[in-house]
């Protein structure tokens, strides 16, 4: 426990201090399972947490194949979807602030939004069940400029339709997350990038995160996104939709990532009804292995995880709450799909299968 409350104490602090230099033991079992990943080819990052120590860490094969910049616990990965829960948290915060209530309409804070949006709700954006049509679908052919949060809303105000009647349906969203990241402009008199940093990453210490924004913050450690295209890797890192980033656009690393989880165990960030609003369910889903969605976070039996992609990147978090306990995986490239990892990873030490 003195090696745990080391780690936390350099972690996690509201000193902002350093990750501790701790080297986890070597695992060659995972080392096995993640060995398509090692050596000069796009990479990966994997964290394992128990009761806040990181019993596995480490880093494989490159985070800018054209440099050979190897993966480290530092580097920094585009979270894609994994964003969702922190645009969620900025929500609650100013839930718990006073400066909005979840049962707002949508239209309260962006009321150029279309009479077909007049019954969604912000509870509902974050558990998707508002009904808003695919961004992605609406935007046009000839669309050779790269999207932002408030292209979104352009996008659906042109749109007065829902696929169904707001609260009675669910459709994962991408949409309703960049509404929720104009919300938190609206409301807290802030941009949303800049909102996520002083109330969120700084706060805890995650000094090398960021709400991407080209030309505003430069992301340390950064990894690249590649796709294998006719046998060569070749850098995808960016799409017409990555700087929206309200359902996508966080880069963060394993270690910032240690600091976010052990936040989601106490009220150092969030007040406890607020992170058992996020816990809970607040809708059913027909999506394999999400029988739950709540706020930013897809809920299995005793597990709270959620994937992120996009173009260039698969990552997944794997929590399970009641054991203390933690997986990461980040990785730099277009597949494959790195949830089933994570479990064969968690069942290591959850129940032996080694």
């Amino acid at each position: 426990m003195r090696r745990a409350c080391l780690w936390l104490c350099l972690l996690v602090g509201n000193t902002g201090a350093a990750a501790a230099p701790v080297i986890a033991p070597p695992d060659a079992g995972i080392d096995a399972l993640m060995r398509d990943y090692d050596g000069m080819q796009p990479g990966a990052a994997v964290l394992v947490l128990r009761d806040g120590e990181p019993v596995f860490r480490r880093g494989y094969g490159l985070a800018v194949v054209e440099d050979a910049t190897g993966v480290t616990p530092h580097t920094n990965f585009r979270l894609a979807s994994i964003s969702k829960q922190f645009t969620a948290a900025a929500i609650l915060l100013l839930a718990e602030d006073g400066k909005l209530s979840l049962d707002d309409p949508v239209k309260r804070w962006l009321p150029t939004l279309p009479p077909a949006a007049d019954a969604v709700t912000l509870r509902q954006l974050l558990s998707h069940t508002g009904g808003l049509i695919d961004y992605e679908v609406l935007m046009p052919p000839t669309q050779a400029t790269a999207l932002h949060d408030i292209d979104v809303l352009h996008l659906l105000e042109k749109s007065d339709r829902t696929y169904f009647t707001p609260g009675q349906g669910y459709r994962y969203s991408n949409g309703g997350y960049a509404l929720l990241a104009l919300v938190v402009g609206r409301a807290s008199g802030q941009d949303f990038a800049s909102f996520l940093r002083t109330r969120i990453f700084l706060p805890l210490g995650m000094r090398d995160t960021f709400a991407h924004q080209d030309g505003v913050d430069d992301v340390p450690n950064r990894a690249y996104g590649y796709s294998r295209i006719d046998g060569h890797w070749q850098r995808t890192d960016q799409s017409l939709t990555s700087a929206v980033l309200g359902d996508g656009g966080i880069y963060s690393s394993l270690d910032d990532l240690a600091r976010w989880d052990a936040a989601l165990y106490d009220e150092r960030l969030l007040k406890a009804s607020s992170l058992q609003q996020a816990f809970h369910p607040a809708t059913a889903t027909p999506e394999p292995d999400v029988p739950f969605y709540g706020f930013g976070w897809r809920i299995n039996g005793e597990t709270l995880w959620h994937s992120g992609e996009s173009i260039g990147f698969r990552n997944v978090i794997v929590r399970y709450p009641a054991r203390h306990f933690t997986v990461i995986v980040l990785t730099n490239r277009d597949e494959p799909a790195p949830y089933p990892l994570a479990l064969k990873i968690a069942h290591r030490y959850l129940y032996g299968d080694r």
